[in-house]
């Protein structure tokens, strides 16, 4: 593995830690303090951190040097492909393999989080590197 790729996976990691934390406060301070139902509570978590995990990503993780709308537009596509790939492993590992439902749901994230951090970095964001601008993945 290359240092640029060692580099900007631990700041993924690190990005989505954060990310997860601020999300699930959001979450509990929106349903605990100001009374929202789940679903709104859940929906605005979720759009928080998407928009955290996409600004911090972009700037830090992998130094983006590209048009934001486009590459916030393909940010949230990859979330919703790396979703899907989500359920899909939680759902075989449980009704396939047979695997408590709780173990599934944390081995999940593991699928979740190379598709989107591969994904980000050959497709989402755009970067310069050593002086000369490139499209990651080309």
């Amino acid at each position: 593995m290359t240092a640029s790729l060692v580099l900007s996976a631990r700041r993924f990691l690190a990005v989505g830690i954060v990310n997860t934390l601020v999300g699930l406060g959001t979450i509990f301070l929106l349903k605990g303090v100001f009374g929202f139902d789940d679903v709104a509570a859940n929906a605005l978590g979720y759009a928080v951190g998407t928009v955290l995990g996409f600004v911090a990503n972009r700037q830090w993780t992998f130094g983006s040097t590209g048009p934001w709308r486009s590459e916030l537009v393909r940010y949230v596509t990859v979330l919703l492909a790396g979703y899907a790939i989500n359920l899909a492993a939680v759902l075989w590992l449980i009704r396939g393999v047979g695997i408590d439902p709780y173990v599934a749901q944390a081995a999940g994230v593991v699928p979740y989080t190379l598709f989107v951090f591969l994904m980000s970095r050959s497709f989402v964001f755009e970067r310069v590197e050593a002086g000369r601008p490139w499209r990651a993945g080309s």
